[in-house]
């Protein structure tokens, strides 16, 4: 499970936890995913993985905290943090996101930090 060769796949495992958590957030928020801009998300997270050393790939995959930063990157940089900003912004000012695992927090603080000092 932790060989950096054969067995795990750094860019696979991420992608399809990525992808899953993805999942999981639309489905708590009661949203459809905005599926082409999630696509958009899974193909700049594989690029970034891709550019990493194989160390800071293994780091990423095993150590929780760089994971989320990580996903939170992609989520950003990938556009995904501006689809349904109006309607998820509107779920955490009324307190309607706090079912969510708490590691949703790095896409949830997406929203908020995009639209500057939101409360």
């Amino acid at each position: 499970m932790n060989k950096s060769s054969g067995t795990t796949d750094p860019i696979k495992t991420l992608t399809e936890e990525f992808r899953r958590h993805l999942e999981i957030f639309y489905a708590r928020l009661k949203l459809a995913p905005p599926y082409d801009s999630v696509e958009k998300a899974i193909k700049t997270l594989k690029a970034a993985v891709a550019a990493m050393p194989v160390e800071e790939r293994m780091r990423a995959m095993s150590d929780p905290t760089l994971t989320w930063t990580l996903y939170r990157q992609v989520f950003v940089d990938s556009g995904l943090s501006l689809k349904h900003r109006g309607i998820i912004l509107g779920l955490i000012r009324s307190n309607q996101t706090v079912e969510l695992p708490v590691e949703y927090t790095a896409f949830l603080d997406a929203y908020t930090s995009v639209n500057g000092s939101t409360q």
